[in-house]
């Protein structure tokens, strides 16, 4: 047993020595940066830190890097950073409707206070292969930047679902009632789970996941009938309560995109009909996470809204237990690992029942040709 120990640490050592060098790949192609994953695979970035719960644009593209562009894997690596850093306190609520919006589009009114901004967005490109993007475009000069990724709207925009509050044609947002919020980095999953804890863990959960939830929603698997009341993408300004000093103090911007879902309407018989909301919330620019997670957040208020859960979207303990991608990755990849032990127990007993099958079998048959 000492023996195989040891060769299996010799054989990890090299796999580690090989990754590292499978990671660089081909010497003669110049290595990427940490500037060059930021800037370029901006997206994926996006994702890296609101799937992994923490909002720091150049270690997530340090993850993608260290992992080869597995995303997933990349995640992981954020979160098992992230337990190490020191909590030195709470940010106040980010207000949305502040936002310095680089794009904002409503799918339910074409004329909003504010105007549609449609920003940078693939919506409107044909979705064709663009083969002058595999050679390196000309360097602008410095006073010719094209850039307007940074373009953002000084208009007021108030939140289209607003509007319909205001004629209690929808629900209201829910107050602000001071209590505590959950935190499902520092404290497990329990159920039946408060929608911030829903909200917090569907902001974490895997794209893939929330993308097909939503989906089946819009598939009948859920009491939803949606319209993108509205979705927009900016930076917000976080603060911090001072204390020291009696006041909130600004720690800087950060980008967020917000998506409300106006939803199928409800009454009851003493408030008349009016729709409902789901809502999405993420680091980054990350519109169908958020558009997704919206759809989920309202499926997963079936409780809440007494109405009958019947669909897997419906149920909070099959969403919120299945949606992790860490957690899943963990427990389906753990299935490569050695389990030689457990399987020569299930094939002894396998063996077993066999050999009792066939002695069974063979007792009838003698009984039969007995009996002939």
């Amino acid at each position: 047993m000492y023996v195989a120990v040891k060769g299996g640490e010799r054989a990890i050592d090299n796999a580690h020595a090989l990754l590292a060098d499978v990671r660089r790949g081909d010497r003669s192609v110049p290595e990427l940066t940490l500037e060059q994953i930021s800037q370029q695979l901006a997206l994926a970035v996006n994702r890296v830190m609101s799937e992994g719960s923490l909002y720091d644009r150049e270690l997530a593209a340090l993850a993608i890097k260290q992992a080869r562009g597995d995303l997933i894997e990349a995640i992981f690596l954020i979160r098992a950073f992230r337990t190490t850093l020191p909590r030195f306190g709470a940010s106040e609520p980010v207000d949305t409707e502040a936002m310095q919006v680089r794009r904002r589009i409503s799918a339910t009114f074409k004329d909003v206070p504010g105007g549609q901004v449609l920003g940078p967005t693939f919506d409107y490109t044909h979705r064709l292969l663009d083969h002058s993007l595999a050679e390196p475009a000309a360097t602008p000069p410095p006073q010719a930047s094209t850039s307007t990724a940074s373009d953002v709207s000084e208009t007021p925009m108030p939140r289209v679902t607003d509007l319909l509050a205001a004629n209690e044609l929808i629900e209201s947002s829910p107050a602000d009632a001071g209590a505590d919020v959950g935190d499902l980095t520092r404290d497990p999953l329990t159920f039946p789970a408060e929608r911030d804890v829903r909200l917090q863990n569907l902001t974490r959960g895997d794209e893939g996941f929330l993308l097909a939830l939503g989906y089946a929603t819009q598939r009948g698997f859920g009491r939803t009938h949606p319209f993108a009341g509205e979705i927009r993408l900016g930076d917000v300004e976080l603060e911090v309560f001072a204390p020291e000093v009696g006041f909130t103090v600004p720690l800087g911007s950060i980008e967020v995109t917000e998506c409300q879902m106006i939803n199928q309407f409800i009454g009851t018989g003493t408030e008349p009909p009016r729709f409902t909301r789901g809502y999405g919330l993420a680091f980054g620019h990350c519109e169908r996470k958020v558009m997704a997670m919206a759809l989920v957040d309202r499926a997963l208020r079936a409780r809440e809204l007494g109405e009958s859960i019947k669909a897997p979207a419906q149920d909070e303990e099959f969403v919120l237990s299945h949606s992790d991608n860490v957690q899943a990755t963990g427990f389906v990849e753990h299935l490569k690992l050695p389990h030689y032990v457990d399987f020569q127990a299930e094939l002894g007993l396998l063996r077993k029942l066999r050999a009792e099958f066939a002695s069974a079998t063979n007792g009838q048959d003698d009984m039969r040709e007995a009996a002939e």
